[in-house]
């Protein structure tokens, strides 16, 4: 850590998960990886304090959801855990919502019930944001549960794009290979930092709280899907973003077009609120 930063108290953490019928497995998981990464933190100074705030937007077993997240954050003690229920299915960023209105905490930390996070992620993430106050969030190197790279790091979308990225078969998307990997950035290097980054995906979003606060965190006008597009240029009024390799990350979720028909409504709905809101780009 630099001078600066050593004078300091070490900074405190909130993190919010939202579940709906959650995959308990990779609930749990998720749960473990973040406790080993709140233990690292906590060791080498990176972080003072943590809460982590489960956000049940409809579980068919409640009390094996809170049996799950108190056991799994055993190994990180002390740890505040909190489960937020009763408010419904009230979307994915409102969840998060939820959280962060009731966190008091330096950073934020918006986390996927399918990601598992590299032990040294938080302590690495917090260290780069408590030496650059400039940076309001970070996306991390991210790999699928094949060991595949995925990038989380986006340009501005052209319904083309989506188009051809979210439902074209391989062979229609293959002519387009270069115009998805600029949309994908697949240009930055794969293990420099690159600051500048106009849109991070959210199922991990490390957060200066006061960044959020300042934008109005999530925007109430998308129940799920782009509620993270909407979010990240929002949050460059007050701040940038910046891709941090060594934080680095594992997913096992993703890609709309292959959980069926209600999913692929709610993404061209919430396609749609995204281009009336931001500006067309038809290509």
């Amino acid at each position: 850590m630099s001078e600066g930063a050593d004078q300091r108290r070490p900074p405190v953490l909130s993190a919010s998960i939202v579940v709906f019928h959650p995959d308990l497995d990779l609930l749990r998981s998720t749960l473990r990886a973040l406790a080993a990464a709140i233990r690292q933190a906590r060791e080498t100074g990176a972080l003072s304090t943590a809460s982590v705030l489960l956000v049940d937007n409809g579980s068919q077993d409640e009390a094996v959801v809170d049996a799950l997240l108190q056991d799994s954050l055993n190994d990180a003690a002390p740890v505040d855990t909190i489960t937020l229920r009763g408010h419904g299915n009230v979307g994915y960023g409102r969840g998060h919502d939820l959280a962060i209105e009731r966190s008091a905490a330096d950073y934020h930390l918006v986390l996927n019930p399918d990601v598992v996070m590299a032990p040294s992620a938080l302590a690495e993430g917090l260290d780069y944001l408590e030496r650059r106050p400039d940076i309001g969030l970070l996306t991390p190197h991210v790999v699928n549960d094949r060991g595949g790279r995925e990038f989380l790091c986006k340009r501005y979308p052209s319904v083309g794009v989506l188009a051809l990225r979210g439902f074209a078969p391989a062979w229609l998307r293959r002519p387009f290979r270069r115009r998805l990997e600029r949309y994908e950035m697949r240009d930055l290097p794969e293990h420099e930092i690159a600051e500048g980054v106009p849109i991070a995906t959210g199922c991990f979003m490390l957060a200066r709280r006061s960044a959020l606060q300042a934008v109005g965190s999530f925007s109430p006008d998308y129940f799920l899907y782009f509620e993270d597009f909407d979010l990240s240029l929002r949050l460059h009024r007050v701040a940038d973003i910046a891709y941090v390799p060594a934080v680095r990350i594992t997913h096992s979720g993703g890609n709309a077009a292959r959980k069926g028909w209600s999913h692929r409504r709610m993404f061209l709905r919430s396609a749609l609120t995204f281009f009336r809101q931001h500006g067309w780009k038809l290509w």
